[in-house]
């Protein structure tokens, strides 16, 4: 299921999350944290995911916080890409 705009085209999915590894050569692993309602005790439980996103450049290092956009498969685990750096990591 896709959403759709006012114009009737699809919209990609995006989400925000800290780059964990950096390690391979244009690829990132981003962790993408969100918090649901446990349906019986109420109380806010944290998720998380993570997801291979494509970055061209080699741009990201660890720590850095990214958004990431769904796009076509480009391998066997990666079909999201890097959309932009929000912040990057402090450099001690």
């Amino acid at each position: 299921m896709s959403e759709e705009n006012a114009k009737g085209s699809v919209v990609a999915r995006t989400a925000s999350g800290e780059v964990v590894s950096n390690k391979m050569d244009k690829t990132i692993t981003v962790v993408v944290e969100r918090r649901i309602k446990h349906p019986l005790y109420g109380k806010y439980v944290r998720k998380s995911q993570k997801i291979h996103a494509h970055d061209p450049e080699n741009v990201c290092q660890e720590g850095d916080m990214v958004t990431i956009v769904e796009t076509r498969p480009i391998s066997k685990t990666k079909a999201w890409a890097l959309k932009s750096v929000d912040r990057k990591a402090a450099i001690i």
